[in-house]
């Protein structure tokens, strides 16, 4: 019997009874089974980019978020100071002119217009006690910027103030005329003047800011992050009927 042994014949190796060109699963991913990413193969690789991607645009526009509204809250601090600045300096013109009067009453006893001008006097007193009692008031109360109603009814209540305050040193120039010369009384009017322009400034910016964040919360698809970790949209504050022009506290206190 001849024994015929074909060289080109090559014995073929079992592993393990598998054949990686039949295996459907590896046939269906490409070839990779068992491959990288863990083991899934290209899609597994794929998911975990997806995840990654997924993750780092929630960890991104979160704290986009955040630092937006920071800002928020840090421009209405700044409505909030100029606003209290204007009640400090209230309060030391209220101060200011009482201090003067009291100088003016020693001067005026024994004249003979000392009666007419103590009436004056008294009235000018009254209407700086009520102006510095409202400043008081005003000073303890904390507006709530997610409020547009308590907003804008703090920015009312301090236009009254002004106002208040105007009609009052009115009185108190027409019963001492020489205070409008007075240094002192003098550079509390140029500040508050300066005030009321930093407070148009500040509510400027603070809408500007405001809308920054609003628009983001509100486009897509920054919506669907600010929805799902809880941030809501902030009011603007609305000005007041010819607020947009700081008003000349200068002419206004020499009326």
């Amino acid at each position: 019997m001849d024994l015929n042994i074909d060289n080109n014949q090559q014995p073929q190796v079992n592993n393990g009874g598998v054949n990686n060109n039949q295996n459907p699963m590896n046939a269906a991913l490409g070839g990779n089974a068992g491959k990288g990413c863990f083991g899934m193969g290209k899609l597994g690789c794929a998911g975990i980019a997806i995840l990654a991607a997924l993750a780092m645009w929630v960890y991104s526009g979160y704290n986009g978020l955040v630092t937006q509204e920071e800002e928020v809250k840090t421009a209405w601090s700044q409505v909030e100071n100029q606003y209290q600045r204007r009640i400090d300096l209230i309060k030391n013109v209220a101060a200011s002119a009482k201090k003067y009067a009291n100088t003016e009453k020693e001067i005026q006893l024994g004249t003979a217009n000392a009666r007419a001008h103590n009436n004056t006097a008294a009235n000018a007193d009254q209407q700086m006690q009520a102006v510095a009692a409202t400043a008081d008031s005003l000073a303890n109360v904390k507006m709530d910027p997610n409020d547009a109603a308590s907003m804008q009814s703090y920015a009312a209540a301090q236009d009254k103030m002004l106002e208040q305050a105007r009609l009052a040193i009115n009185v108190v120039h027409e019963a001492y005329p020489e205070l409008k010369s007075d240094k002192l009384f003098e550079n509390l009017q140029v500040q508050l003047e300066g005030t009321e322009n930093r407070i148009a400034t500040e509510r400027k910016k603070f809408n500007e800011t405001a809308q920054g964040y609003n628009t983001n919360i509100r486009k897509f698809p920054g919506n669907i992050l600010a929805k799902f970790f809880g941030f809501n949209e902030r009011p603007y504050f609305a000005a007041q009927e010819g607020a947009d022009k700081a008003p000349d506290v200068d002419t206004m206190l020499n009326d």
